[in-house]
């Protein structure tokens, strides 16, 4: 978790910052999501991330309730740590980014798929109710 807390904001993207917004976060959470990564070593591997560093990522999704750790059964094996209900709700902000990133950035070597046909998928923003199609700049926010 962050070591700055937004406490005094009211803002939803603030406190999911606290979550999620450290350095290689977001990272970890992309090879969990479409590496299925679920080992220490296999993060440490893909991303070359300090052990450290790494270790207080995982503990922070875990205390957050983003990732359970399960201990392995098998003797000598590390524990994994596994998206939770929460965590995996987090894809399509992955998926967001990446898209934003490939437009603005430079684009990546990845392209997202559909896991049915093989087609690329995209996300669209959708009005809840009647699931029209919305423009981005027809979306604001207010407080609840």
């Amino acid at each position: 978790m962050l070591g700055r807390l937004y406490e005094n904001q009211k803002c939803s993207a603030a406190r999911t910052l606290e979550l999620v917004g450290e350095r290689w976060s977001l990272l970890i959470l992309r090879d969990a999501m479409f590496r299925h990564s679920t080992r220490f070593s296999q993060f440490q591997k893909s991303l070359g991330v300090a052990t450290n560093i790494l270790a207080k990522r995982l503990e922070g999704f875990v205390a957050g309730g983003i990732m359970e750790r399960r201990q392995s059964t098998a003797s000598g094996e590390q524990a994994e740590y596994v998206l939770t209900d929460k965590g995996r709700e987090l894809k399509p902000v992955v998926i967001a980014l990446t898209e934003w990133g490939d437009k603005w950035v430079e684009r990546g070597p990845v392209e997202f798929l559909s896991a049915t046909d093989g087609q690329r998928v995209e996300l669209k923003l959708r009005r809840v109710g009647d699931d029209t199609e919305v423009a981005i700049d027809d979306v604001f926010a207010r407080l609840r």
